[in-house]
């Protein structure tokens, strides 16, 4: 009997790479997206008979999800990535911290009323959710720790509220585990810089999603310019992918995710561009500074995912030529 998997948010960058891998696996996958365009596009995308799309207009709508699942009892798994990820807007509350909190509630609501077959949950999460980057980082980070950020302080800047949306809205999905003792098991995945090409290559035209445009933007740094001091850690797009799809094909009920590779800063980055297209003479910067150090630790993660990943310079090449070849 064929596995049906329930991918919320369809359209987004890692959530397009989770679909693929699944159709790859002969998985029936059934996509949530905000209107008939999006989805028909996305249709055309996967172009498999195995993909089929919901229309879930905002994931904060009391009972937005109750209708898609209500169609669908063959579904066994749910994989809830939809999520604001923008760093902009002029009602932090309103556009990012409220509708990440409301659509994870309202996801688990819809699952624990309707979804009678669904046994195992996976909510996409973040580093950001561990650890609070307003604060210089000082121990380990692990499955275990959470960021201690307040409402107040999510509320302050843009970078600061998509903080706060993913530590909120994880906290929310194991308050209602807690609380309702539903029948489906939860796990969370939690990438940090999640960088990597698109699913597809019509998906790399001009803005890319936020983490991948660190990348770009240095695509445009020439001599005289300074190095951005962007640091922290990466993973590739395709290992986050694999990571959601591991969360439930083996044991990891109750468990978070965290989903790292290595350490890296923009001049580590322009150290890859550089070596690999140096056709586009950009700034060099300093080849030698690219020591940062590394406070993650994801052991446990490791037993569930394994610890063969995507090596930075790969995931770099892959990102920068996928943009290259379809910007021209």
């Amino acid at each position: 009997m064929t596995t049906t998997v329930f991918v919320s948010g369809a359209t987004g960058f890692i959530a397009q790479h989770i679909i693929k891998q699944l159709l790859e696996k002969n998985y029936h996958v059934i996509g949530s997206v905000r209107s008939t365009e999006k989805g028909d596009s996305v249709g055309k995308l996967f172009n498999s008979p195995n993909f089929s799309y919901e229309i879930v207009e905002a994931i904060d709508n009391p009972h937005a999800f109750d209708s898609a699942l209500e169609k669908h009892p063959e579904v066994d798994v749910f994989l809830h990535t939809a999520s604001p990820a923008t760093f902009e807007s002029d009602n932090l509350e309103k556009n990012v911290l409220k509708p990440a909190i409301d659509g994870t509630k309202n996801v688990l609501s819809a699952i624990h009323a309707h979804g009678k077959n669904i046994k195992k949950v996976v909510v996409t999460s973040s580093i950001t959710a561990l650890v609070n980057l307003r604060k210089p980082i000082t121990s380990t980070v692990n499955e275990q720790s959470w960021n201690d950020i307040t409402w107040e302080q999510a509320l302050s800047n843009g970078l600061s509220a998509y903080a706060g949306s993913k530590t909120y809205a994880e906290k929310a999905a194991w308050e209602f585990v807690e609380l309702n003792k539903p029948t489906f098991t939860l796990t969370t995945v939690n990438p940090v810089y999640v960088f990597g090409p698109q699913a597809y290559d019509s998906s790399a035209k001009g803005t890319l999603n936020v983490t991948n445009m660190i990348v770009i933007s240095n695509l445009r740094l020439k001599e005289g310019d300074q190095v951005p001091d962007t640091v922290g850690s990466f993973v590739d797009v395709r290992d986050v992918a694999r990571a959601h799809i591991a969360a439930f094909e083996k044991d990891a009920a109750n468990k978070r995710l965290l989903v790292t590779t290595d350490t890296f800063n923009s001049q580590k980055i322009l150290n890859v561009i550089n070596k690999r297209f140096p056709q586009l003479n950009l700034l060099k910067g300093d080849p030698e500074n690219t020591k940062v150090p590394n406070f993650l630790d994801n052991s446990e993660s490791q037993k569930i995912i394994g610890s063969k990943t995507i090596d930075f310079e790969t995931s770099i090449y892959d990102t920068v030529k996928q943009y290259l070849d379809n910007n021209k």
